[in-house]
């Protein structure tokens, strides 16, 4: 489909979701970012669900402001996929062992490693040394009480939420290898020490939204935010990274024989701010719940942990601001789903996935997501899909 435009207070609402779909809540919050003095463009995008101050499946461009909660509290959250040279005729009949051995290699929910990960002891992993990369956090870090030494032992672990590691098959049985993860509590801690230094400031008194508060350019708080907003998002893009080495090295290890070899990892943000040109403005443009979609871009678009997943590739679409969607989003909340289904309906759902199906991930049960096929088919104008995947592996926190 093309986009559906809806009036806004200051700019136009584009929406690749059908509104009359969309819940009352989360419509509200779209028409609230609307009437930002600051803004330039909203687009919205097919998997659009209530979040904080901003929907997830949201876009926003603005000039000379960002808005925290339009990044989320998970800073630089995305994914990570790569092809490998296995087939589905390499892999044993039991995937348990697998699963188990994915586990032992990665702290999953709040678990973090005994010691950090040294980065230069896994294969092929390109990433800057830890002194380096630590000295450049420098901005707020006492306010939020940091703490290097849990941050360091938490990088290359997963998460809980709707955070996963899976094992794929794309249609020609190609295996590939995904995951989902973020800046953990790390970027959460900065996210909301800016969110509620945002609220207290003068110019963010009369806004609709108290949650939609903003930094303004030039301003020493915009300039903390930008510091540790962008050291975030490469956090969580080396927490992908080291993830996926040790994912990788996992399966090296169980099939030696088959002398795996990978191609390059395909990896995208899908809670961050990007500095980004549109008609001759340079404007901030925040992805909450969206991926860049550029022309040419990779990025992946997954589903649940019952159904298939998307690598596709961006169409450079303007109207989108380059962006498409993060996932198939959830259509009711997680209590809700907690509610309304059953462990029994788990194991159904996730029939032939090697996962967890007891009470702690009933709330990630597929049935609580939209369709992932009817997201997909929504923006085709956005992109194009470059392979189809379906996990016979997930691992959940």
């Amino acid at each position: 489909m093309s986009y559906v435009e809806v009036p806004g207070a200051k700019v136009p609402i584009r929406m690749w979701a059908d509104p009359a779909s969309v819940e009352d809540v989360a419509m509200q919050q779209l028409r609230n970012v609307a009437t930002l003095p600051w803004i330039k463009g909203l687009a919205v995008m097919p998997d659009v669900h209530f979040g904080k101050g901003a929907t997830v499946g949201s876009v926003i461009a603005m000039h000379g402001a960002v808005c925290p909660a339009a990044v989320g509290v998970d800073i630089g959250c995305g994914m990570s996929a790569v092809k490998t040279s296995l087939t589905a005729n390499d892999l044993p009949g039991d995937l348990s062992p697998l699963r188990s051995k994915i586990e032992q290699a990665i702290p999953v929910g709040r678990g973090m490693h005994s010691d950090p990960v040294d980065p230069d002891r896994l294969h092929d992993l390109a990433a800057p040394r830890w002194d380096d990369f630590w000295a450049r956090f420098d901005g707020v870090a006492d306010a939020v009480k940091f703490r290097q030494e849990r941050a360091t032992k938490q990088m290359g672990t997963l998460g809980g939420g709707n955070h996963f590691i899976e094992v794929c098959l794309d249609e020609s049985g190609s295996v590939w290898l995904m995951l989902h993860s973020g800046s953990r509590n790390i970027g959460n801690e900065l996210a909301d020490f800016h969110i509620g230094r945002a609220q207290q400031l003068p110019h963010n008194q009369d806004l609709v939204d108290r949650d939609l508060a903003v930094f303004l350019a030039d301003t020493p708080q915009m300039q903390d935010y930008r510091n540790d907003l962008f050291w975030a998002q490469e956090y969580a893009k080396l927490n992908r990274a080291v993830m996926m080495a040790l994912f990788q090295d996992v399966v090296r290890k169980e099939f030696k024989k088959a002398k795996v070899t990978f191609e390059p990892v395909i990896s995208c943000h899908h809670n961050y701010v990007s500095e980004e040109r549109y008609d001759g403005m340079d404007l901030l443009v925040t992805r909450k719940g969206a991926i860049r979609a550029g022309s040419g871009d990779f990025g992946i678009i997954p589903g649940s942990m019952g159904t298939g997943s998307y690598i596709v590739k961006g169409l450079g679409n303007e109207k989108s601001f380059n962006s498409a969607s993060h996932g198939a989003g959830r259509k009711m909340s997680r209590n809700a789903a907690k509610k309304r289904f059953s462990t029994k309906d788990l194991e159904d759902q996730t029939r032939g996935v090697e996962c967890r199906k007891d009470s702690g991930v009933v709330d990630e049960i597929p049935g609580a997501y939209k369709s992932i096929e009817k997201v997909i088919d929504q923006q085709r104008d956005l992109v194009e899909v470059v392979a189809k995947l379906k996990q016979i592996i997930c691992v959940k926190g």
